[in-house]
């Protein structure tokens, strides 16, 4: 089938109204919320221990370049200062609902994408406001008023700049992207600030020569597509501003994971090690951000001269924490050990999701 021309494509689908609502620092700012003696000071949730990594970072530590994933021993180094806290998953999760409480109060059509973060088809909304600017003010001041927490929106016809926009004004902003403004918007956007497009695949992309949206859009399809495979497609679009996928309330996810392609390939065992850790902590943040749990670990490596193997455990009962999460992908990495060549890319995944009230009794691992 033969793509119709940007110029049809954009103009023959009617303009939604979506918004993407996402919380500032979600878990650093419930606890600095809750401690009066953290606020105004850098923080960090997660571990502060060798092996911790931070889960979220408070926009005071974010100034020393600490970041979501970041080896705990890397933020105390950048950050001398800095508060680690424990997470505390159930009272995230409770904010959450009440957050997704105030979203359900003008629209069902909501798309969490994990604790703190949601798209909303608000096209047509439950209150008969006629602008998706107003909703997305109504909502920010309704979920400060409640949570006393702050949130940046975006606003657009599609998912992709709606992202986009909220990212615009953060903290605390939002901020439109409309039907005419959507494609030279992209125009002047690096490639690597594209959703989806991670260090790896913008490296790629800077090697062609190509270092904006609008280089993208320079590209033809059959380009995209030889190089980057079927996501070739979908940068051809975006680049456009272009993006035709729905606002999917409920969706059900059969598995997650992460990946990291790596600027030096890897040889030894303890770097490799290393490198899982900061996927495996996104994968289970995820996780517990979706309520969910999985029964299937799947290692994923990536050799220099590109081959690709994976090595998979199923267990009887769901993976019931990190550090069951980390046993197992390290295992899988121990017993794939030596590996024939030097690997590039490392990914983790867990699959055979459930909901965690479907769940069955916790892994024992006799530690």
């Amino acid at each position: 089938m033969v793509p119709l021309d940007p110029e049809h494509r954009a103009s023959s689908a009617p303009h939604r109204k979506i918004i993407h609502i996402d919380m500032d620092a979600f878990y650093a700012s419930v606890e600095q919320r809750d401690n009066p003696d953290l606020r105004g000071k850098p923080v960090a949730v997660g571990g502060s221990a060798e092996r911790g990594v931070v889960a979220a970072a408070s926009y005071e530590a974010r100034q020393y370049g600490v970041r979501s994933a970041m080896p705990s021993v890397t933020a105390k180094r950048q950050c001398p200062d800095l508060i680690f806290v424990k997470p505390r998953f159930e009272v995230y999760k409770a904010v959450s609902l009440q957050i997704r409480k105030i979203f359900a109060e003008h629209t069902p059509i909501i798309e969490p994408l994990s604790l703190d973060e949601a798209y909303l088809d608000v096209t047509e909304n439950l209150q008969g406001i006629l602008l998706a600017r107003d909703i997305a003010l109504r909502i920010r001041e309704k979920i400060k008023a409640e949570t006393g927490l702050n949130a940046s929106a975006g606003i657009s016809y599609n998912k992709f700049l709606a992202k986009l926009a909220s990212d615009h004004r953060k903290p605390n902003g939002q901020y439109v992207i409309s039907p005419e403004m959507g494609p030279t918007f992209v125009e002047t956007l690096p490639v690597g600030k594209f959703h989806g497009i991670g260090p790896a695949t913008a490296a790629k992309f800077n090697a062609f020569g190509i270092w904006t949206g609008l280089d993208i859009r320079n590209q033809s399809l059959a380009f995209l597509q030889e190089n980057f495979g079927k996501s070739g497609t979908y940068y051809y679009w975006i680049s456009r501003g272009v993006d035709d996928r729905p606002v999917r309330a409920n969706r059900i996810h059969k598995s997650v994971g992460a990946e990291n392609t790596f600027f030096t390939d890897l040889t030894e065992f303890d770097a490799m090690r290393a490198e899982l850790q900061p996927l495996i902590e996104k994968v289970w943040q995820h996780c517990d951000s979706a309520g969910t749990r999985g029964r299937t670990v799947t290692l994923k490596v990536k050799f220099a001269d590109f081959e690709i193997i994976t090595r998979s455990r199923s267990v009887s009962a769901v993976v019931a924490n990190r550090d069951d999460l980390a046993r197992l992908a390290i295992g899988l990495l121990e017993e794939a050990m030596p590996l024939p060549k030097a690997v590039r890319l490392l990914g983790v995944s867990l699959s055979s999701l459930q909901g965690e009230n479907d769940t069955e009794p916790q892994l024992d691992f006799g530690i």
